[in-house]
């Protein structure tokens, strides 16, 4: 959904790196330094059905190698005793602008290397395409209307849509 010169930016193989069970996480995380591990990293769920991580300010379409995604976000994990969990995650992605229905697949990928997880995003954006302009937005505090033309828009996700 994002700008088209970001899509055409992908690299062969993509930034992002798979995380489909725990010695991948364990391998990753062992690679990134304690400042990195404070701040949240962009991650996919591509159609596979497996997470993917990148650096923080990696666009999220580069970290699926440019292919279609379940959903996508940023995530931040901790160490909780002798286990690694997720501290914070979104679906904030401008380039797929993910619904928040697409936890599950969010879930679904976290349990396959056995991260400890809440039980949905903590925080949620909410995107919608404007029927009347085609333009994206985000909505905020229930306002669904337009901020570009003033149109109100749909209740329900739409961002997949031509209209």
């Amino acid at each position: 959904m994002g700008p088209i010169a970001l899509r055409a930016a992908v690299r062969p193989g993509g930034d992002g790196r798979r995380i489909g069970s725990a010695g991948d996480f364990e391998g990753w995380v062992a690679e990134r330094s304690a400042a990195e591990l404070v701040e949240p990293f962009t991650f996919v769920v591509r159609t596979d059905g497996a997470l993917r991580l990148a650096p923080r300010r990696s666009e999220h379409v580069a970290c699926a190698s440019g292919e279609p995604v379940l959903s996508a976000g940023e995530i931040g994990f901790v160490r909780d005793a002798d286990r690694w969990v997720v501290g914070i995650v979104s679906n904030q992605s401008t380039g797929y602008c993910p619904d928040v229905s697409s936890w599950p697949a969010v879930a679904r990928a976290l349990d396959l290397p056995g991260l400890g997880r809440p039980s949905g995003f903590t925080h949620e954006v909410v995107f919608r395409r404007c029927p009347e302009c085609g333009e994206h937005n985000i909505v905020r505090e229930g306002h669904f209307v337009c901020v570009f033309c003033d149109s109100d828009l749909p209740a329900v996700w739409n961002v997949d849509t031509a209209t």
